[in-house]
């Protein structure tokens, strides 16, 4: 039995502000200090979590354009 589970427009806005962070994090490159095994790892988590995102069917008018360029 599957359940239908509605979300609010405050739900969304913070899954895409969520999103939003990922991608602000990728596109600002590996912090100075930061070692290359550890950002490997942050843009990995952080490219799933737009996929995962981009897998949603909740999405309205949002952009997701910079979620998709990100995740690739």
């Amino acid at each position: 039995m599957s359940e239908i589970i509605q979300i609010t427009a405050e739900e969304i806005a913070r899954h895409y502000s969520a999103a939003m962070d990922s991608v602000n994090l990728i596109n600002a490159g590996q912090p100075e200090g930061m070692s290359d095994e550890d950002w490997a790892d942050t843009v990995a988590r952080n490219k799933e979590h737009l996929v995962i995102m981009l897998a949603k069917d909740f999405w309205t008018t949002e952009d997701l354009s910079p979620l998709q360029a990100a995740s690739v």
